[in-house]
């Protein structure tokens, strides 16, 4: 009895949907929290501090979520990623290169405007990088929540456009905030990524080999200076897609099925949970849209994202550099655009980074929260009308094909003689 209730509780958190409401409620719980009158209770619970000694990990509960519980999810968006690239829609060469130069054009032209409207705001020779990213967990919860009437090639660009545009991110980070980083550790991590593509090239099936590696790439990572939920990334990618005939389902396939509630509902929710309290008072409120610095983010995200996410995929289409995902036209490609301006994690994270000053960091954090609601509510907007569209489309379809079938030879009134 309790296994099959564990088991429908997993059916029931991999469907996206489930997951999104989730992600979306713990948001709404944070938010909500750090702004009431026990706001101490959840700063209390984010900043508490668990410390691993031998290891010399000492980091907050937000970190443990947001480095830790999240590469979770990341190792489920790798193997989702592989499994398109190799067997599913970016099989492709030209479909797998349009998510790439879309996430490209999605990483230049919100720089370009923050640094244009930030000129010359003290933090800005940095701050630039914060409307840069796309959020890969609320992105996708989105577009279950609105787009389940989109084609399905839309979730596959989303996905793949969010995990190059994080990844580039995470290398701008990198570069601009890490002030060394520990060679020796990377060739740790390197090291671990190789045994791991080396176990499944080999067939190897045990936990007891990948649990290991996958804790030491993280920790190495985490040493040698760099977001460790690459980590999550890379052991994905690295996974079999493919099933050998002995098999039933690939490694990756098992992974996922396996992973996937974990992450719906668990990691996300938690992540969702620790990153979303940004305190907005009335004086945050005041200058949201006054501050250039938060005009610069605002606009970043929200204009930049847009039209550099769909100028590129525009522009690589018509050039035949790459191929539209099946089923999408341009108003789908804009809508999915517009949910690339929901920045969130890494944009919380590179603002903390960037900005020295407590006032302007609470400002920025501020200005990416309400920016990213409001792509989400755009997005979401915009999604539901292109759903009704393609909806229609089907039904007219449908109604056709059984209308010919009707009056098709052999179906008349004189079929039954």
């Amino acid at each position: 009895m309790i296994a099959a209730l564990r088991s429908e509780l997993a059916r029931y958190l991999r469907t996206e949907t489930v997951g999104g409401a989730l992600l979306l409620v713990a948001a709404a719980v944070a938010l909500l929290w750090a702004n009431s009158p026990w706001s101490d209770g959840y700063f209390a619970m984010t900043d508490t501090t668990v410390a691993i000694p031998p290891l010399h990990l000492d980091l907050t509960l937000s970190e443990w979520v947001q480095d830790g519980l999240l590469a979770i999810f990341f190792f489920v968006a790798g193997l989702e990623l592989k499994r398109e690239l190799v067997v599913g829609e970016l099989a492709d060469r030209k479909r797998a290169v349009l998510p790439v130069l879309a996430a490209i054009g999605g990483v230049v032209t919100p720089a370009l405007i923050a640094l244009i409207v930030g000129w010359g705001v003290p933090g800005m020779d940095r701050g630039w990088a914060i409307p840069v990213a796309t959020d890969i967990a609320f992105a996708l919860a989105v577009l279950a929540m609105t787009g389940s009437r989109i084609p399905a090639g839309a979730r596959v660009f989303l996905l793949s456009l969010a995990v190059v545009d994080d990844l580039i991110a995470i290398l701008l980070i990198a570069i601009l905030f890490t002030t060394a980083i520990a060679i020796g550790w990377l060739v740790a991590a390197a090291a671990c990524f190789a045994a791991w593509a080396l176990a499944q090239r080999y067939r190897i099936r045990t936990p007891l080999v990948y649990v290991p590696l996958a804790l030491v790439s993280w920790f190495a990572l985490h040493e040698a200076g760099i977001h460790p939920t690459l980590a999550g990334v890379f052991c994905g990618l690295l996974t079999r897609v493919r099933p050998d005939p002995d098999e039933e389902e690939a490694p990756a396939a098992r992974l996922e099925h396996l992973f996937q509630p974990v992450s719906a509902g668990l990691c996300v929710p938690l992540f969702a949970l620790f990153a979303s309290g940004v305190p907005l008072s009335s004086q945050v409120f005041g200058e949201l849209f006054t501050s250039r610095l938060s005009l610069a983010i605002i606009a970043g995200l929200l204009v930049g994202k847009t039209v550099g996410i769909f100028g590129a995929s525009w522009l690589a289409i018509r050039f035949g550099i790459a191929t539209r995902p099946t089923g999408l036209g341009n108003r789908d490609m804009s809508a999915l655009s517009v949910l690339g301006g929901i920045g969130f994690t890494v944009s919380l994270l590179v603002a903390e980074l960037a900005l020295t000053d407590r006032e302007a960091t609470e400002l920025a954090k501020a200005a990416v929260l309400m920016t990213s609601l409001t792509a989400s509510l755009l997005g979401s907007a915009l999604l539901l009308r292109r759903g009704r569209v393609h909806q229609a489309r089907r039904d007219a379809s449908t109604a056709t094909e059984t209308s010919e079938s009707r009056t098709a030879p052999g179906h008349g009134e004189g079929s039954s003689n």
